[in-house]
């Protein structure tokens, strides 16, 4: 298994420029924000059924499924993980009050595609492909990245 440094260590391989980088640095977080928000959208019976929480904010597909994402993250370090869940939860925090004022979905999908395009954007001013064709779980090493440059004492 790779460790955290090694898989940024090949991330960073094709977002070295500064232009790209910076673009990712708002698309990513835009995206994960939005997968959130996608998630949160679908109906949750099963979940409220089974917990009887009555809590929606936790009540809903996204924490399922961020806990699963989570073990992703224990797995390569700890103190990711622990960033990434804080993350996390001001996602899941916004996305609820975003849905009180417009359908979450709506917002989410658009907060998604704009956020894509940049993405390609910015590969295309890199000149190299999004990592995550070449493996899907830095779709998960992305956001971690992200975490890491900017909030390191590099």
């Amino acid at each position: 298994m790779r460790t955290l440094e090694q898989w940024f260590e090949e991330y960073a391989v094709s977002h070295q420029n500064p232009k790209n980088k910076a673009i990712h640095y708002v698309c990513v977080p835009a995206i994960y924000f939005s997968i959130v928000g996608l998630l949160m959208s679908i109906p949750s019976n099963l979940i409220a059924n089974t917990f009887h929480l009555n809590v929606p904010i936790i009540e809903n597909w996204a924490v399922a499924i961020l806990l699963f994402v989570l073990v992703f993250y224990i797995r390569l370090s700890v103190s990711m993980a622990i960033k990434i869940a804080f993350f996390s939860c001001i996602c899941l925090i916004t996305n609820y009050y975003i849905s009180q004022f417009v359908p979450l979905w709506i917002f989410s999908i658009s907060v998604f595609v704009v956020a894509w395009i940049g993405q390609f954007y910015g590969h295309n001013i890199e000149g190299k492909k999004p990592s995550f064709l070449k493996d899907l779980q830095f779709l998960l090493i992305g956001p971690a990245w992200v975490v890491e440059n900017l909030f390191s004492k590099k």
